[in-house]
């Protein structure tokens, strides 16, 4: 229960932080997301390019320089042509959110929880989801613009996982907080 707890904190902080970052600097959030989606296109290239070549067939080999190939290409693309990239990303992320949205709509409905969390954990969920469903229906909204809604989800997403974690640690104590702010038994 302790390490559930803390994992829920450190996920509550980190995404208050890249909340706060995301408002208050979208340019730069927009620019880390396409050098990171680059960065990450060249590792795979030259993932596949190591593989290529301890491949024993032919086959794998000209299949695998191929990938390297193709993720060089959309290397070159996210650093030549970052608005494009970032209209990709956007997408990326809309569908990100919905999945992850109606995952967390589903875990809400398992048991385990308290009210209070299934509650929390749904209305994340939701939001997750509109999130999406909006990106996706308008995803001409800009990058800059996602980058400020991202960062309100992820600080929305931060205080959820604090409150989680505050009432998980409650439940395992036995103890609660009492109107006056002091601790009950």
């Amino acid at each position: 229960m302790k390490q559930l707890t803390g994992s829920l904190i450190l996920k509550g902080v980190l995404s208050l932080i890249i909340g706060v970052v995301a408002i208050v600097w979208p340019e730069v959030t927009v620019g880390a997301f396409v050098l990171l989606f680059a960065v990450y296109a060249f590792l795979m290239a030259g993932s596949e390019a190591v593989r290529a070549f301890r491949a024993k067939q032919a086959g794998p080999v000209v299949g695998r320089l191929l990938l390297a190939l193709l993720d060089v290409a959309a290397g070159v693309v996210a650093l030549a042509w970052p608005g494009i990239t970032a209209l990709a990303l956007v997408l990326v992320v809309a569908a990100w959110a919905f999945v992850a949205g109606a995952v967390e709509v589903g875990l809400a409905f398992q048991g385990g929880r308290t009210a209070g969390q299934r509650a929390l954990l749904g209305l994340t969920g939701l939001v997750s989801v509109v999130f999406g469903v909006v990106l996706v229906i308008q995803p001409d909204i800009g990058a800059i613009t996602l980058a400020q809604v991202f960062g309100f989800f992820s600080i929305f997403s931060g205080v959820s996982s604090l409150v989680m974690a505050a009432n998980t640690r409650e439940a395992a104590t036995g103890r609660h907080l009492t109107s006056a702010g002091g601790l009950a038994a």
